[in-house]
């Protein structure tokens, strides 16, 4: 199927100035890397003198099933579950009897996090690498209900993981390009490679793969990372939810219990056909999942690797950058209440002229404490510092249940608490601007904030809090290896609709017309903007009244202004962001749409099933998106 001659990414890049990589982009929301610093040269060729940042005129909320945008855009489904990658592979089956085999040649479900990877030198032809985050059982299977056979489970594994599709620009937009070498299904069953500190470690093992050294497949896979060397970071979010348990005295303790294994699972019910998900029978199989995993989408061939040193916990994405001396640094959230914030700092600096395959093997992780700040109601700021995750250091002893840094990694958690880390309200997307070097991050929601031992304070500042806000730092130094930071929040979600005057009414600049809840995806485009996805709840009452569907907003990080840009359809996270090289060329992901019925989003027709769908979002004019 796949050519043997086809260049590896790594092979390509070694033959790339530094220059000419950068000009590839670092297109899925990270920032550019230069010379230990984001620059900010692209987004002075998009923008014009003192010309206002944002160039459209925000949308109002919507209910309704469909994707609507400002006056002037437009949008097209590039490509949606089920699609089929080759020419020999089956078409969609909507009645839900198509089998695994099927699937994992078909792109997968619930797309989330995504990258774009220019090929050099030409301008129309890319790579899109996207997360399949989960599967939807109400539309896999025909009975449309938890499955009930061995054979369902690994239909369910072939839903998620990655896709890697090739897409091509013609005279009118971009375009999937079906049955080219380079797309591929990286799956629940692909084998991949333990890479970092805690290969081989007593606690990978099982007595299916007594080496600790390698693994089968990628799941419950939330956003993602572009590597400056090329290659896809896809980050393993809720895969505790796919463990459970055939022993009726099972109860979960110590890490498990911290991770979240439940008896029953979480609605995935995969244990009960597959062992290796049911941890009375192989309790080291849920500790090879909740990594980070890097995919190199040039080379079909290639053994993806989870790369350990970057920590376990329930990943949301990760974002890359350069510290001031050429080190890589990856900043990650672990997207579940009260957890904590990370950045890994490799050992090697990142040498385009030779790079190393594994530089994120080895180098240090770091946890983030923050202070209570200076409890301003509206615009709170204050320090933080970072807490090394080392073993001997700051507790992390043999005493504590640490006898290595293998331990360490394995049991993240543990070990940031153990350090005094803050914990944080579901840290999500973390992005970098390409302007200043600020580090943004969505704090989504947390209903536990003010009891639970989570106490009310600095980035955290509401109790209950149902609307969730947008942290912000600067590194000391602005050096992205620095140990301490200033913060703030640039934003605090809520409804001054509902709730005039109040803390739940949300910070300044958000308004009637803007308001959001749950904030979740973020980027920064190359002019500066960034872009806000929600996935939040749509009741569109209560708390929640006037808000409507899931939606995209951009905002302006000089004035902090924020308008609304897209809604989507009934049912549906907006999530997963990718430009084109040129900016004329917006890619987002519509996840779940219809997740309870009410949708036939893309399709429209009565009855059609709901699909997960990536649009391409241009303007009528071809210009760039979102500038004025």
């Amino acid at each position: 199927m796949y050519p043997d001659d086809l260049p590896t990414d790594l092979e390509r890049l070694a033959g790339l100035s530094r220059r000419r990589f950068l000009g590839t982009g670092a297109l899925c929301g990270a920032a550019l890397f230069f010379g230990g610093h984001p620059l900010g040269a692209l987004a002075a060729s998009l923008q014009t003198g003192n010309r206002a940042l944002i160039g459209f005129d925000g949308i109002a909320a919507s209910g309704v099933d469909a994707v609507l945008l400002p006056p002037g855009y437009r949008y097209e489904v590039l490509i949606s579950w089920g699609e089929p990658l080759h020419a020999d592979a089956p078409a969609f089956d909507s009645s839900g009897n198509g089998s695994a085999a099927d699937q994992e040649r078909q792109f997968g479900d619930n797309n989330d996090g995504m990258c774009l990877f220019a090929f050099p030198g030409e301008a129309d032809r890319a790579l899109l690498a996207i997360n399949n985050e989960y599967t939807n059982y109400r539309y896999l299977y025909a009975h449309g209900s938890a499955p009930r056979s061995a054979a369902e489970v690994h239909k369910a594994l072939a839903c998620e993981g990655v896709s890697v599709v090739e897409i091509h620009r013609d005279a009118d937009g971009w375009r999937f390009v079906r049955d080219s070498a380079y797309n591929r299904r990286i799956h629940g069953n692909t084998p991949i490679r333990m890479g970092g500190p805690a290969a081989g470690h007593a606690w990978l093992r099982t007595a299916a793969e007594p080496g600790g050294r390698e693994v089968l497949g990628t799941f419950q896979n939330c956003a993602s990372g572009k590597t400056p060397w090329g290659t896809y970071l896809t980050c393993e979010e809720n895969f505790t939810d796919c463990f459970g348990s055939s022993d009726p005295a099972f109860a979960a303790e110590g890490a498990m219990k911290r991770y979240g294994v439940l008896a029953d699972s979480k609605e995935v019910h995969w244990h009960p056909f597959d062992p290796r998900f049911d941890v009375s029978q192989t309790p080291n199989e849920y500790n090879r999942h909740g990594w980070v995993v890097e995919i190199d989408p040039f080379d079909p061939h290639s053994k993806p690797v989870k790369r350990t040193a970057l920590g376990r916990f329930k990943h949301e994405n990760a974002a890359l950058t350069q510290a001031a001396d050429g080190r890589v640094v990856v900043y990650m959230g672990d997207d579940e209440r009260g957890e904590f914030i990370y950045k890994f700092v490799s050992f090697a600096r990142f040498d385009p002229a030779q790079p190393n395959p594994d530089l994120l093997d080895h180098g240090t992780l770091y946890v983030a404490r923050f202070d209570d700040g200076d409890g301003d109601p509206q615009h709170p700021k204050g320090r933080g510092q970072w807490l090394e995750l080392v073993h001997g250091r700051g507790g992390l002893d043999a005493a504590a249940g640490f006898p290595g840094q293998a331990e360490i990694l394995i049991h993240t958690r543990l070990a940031a608490s153990v350090v005094g880390a803050t914990r944080m309200d579901r840290p999500e997307w973390i992005v970098v601007s390409p302007e200043d070097g600020q580090v943004y991050c969505t704090l989504t929601n947390n209903v536990k904030r003010g009891g639970d031992g989570q106490p009310v304070g600095g980035p955290n500042p509401r109790a209950n809090n149902v609307y969730g806000q947008i942290l912000r730092w600067r590194e000391s130094g602005d050096d992205a290896a620095a140990s301490s930071f200033e913060w703030d929040l640039f934003a605090v979600a809520g409804n001054p609709a509902a709730h005039p005057g109040t803390a739940s009414g949300g910070s300044p600049n958000i308004t009637a017309q803007n308001m959001f809840n749950s904030p979740d995806g973020l980027a920064f485009d190359g002019g500066g903007r960034l872009w806000i996805q929600t996935d939040g709840d749509t009741s569109n009452r209560g708390d929640f009244a006037g808000m409507g569907n899931n939606q995209m907003l951009c905002a302006d990080p000089g004035s902090g202004e924020i308008r609304r840009f897209m809604t989507g359809p009934v049912g549906c996270e907006v999530t997963g962001v990718a430009f084109a090289p040129d900016y004329r060329t917006l890619f987002i992901g519509i996840q779940h749409p219809g997740e309870s019925g009410g949708s036939s989003f893309p399709s429209g027709q009565p009855g059609a099933k709901p699909r997960s769908s990536v649009l391409a979002i241009r303007r009528d004019d071809g210009g760039v998106i979102g500038a004025a």
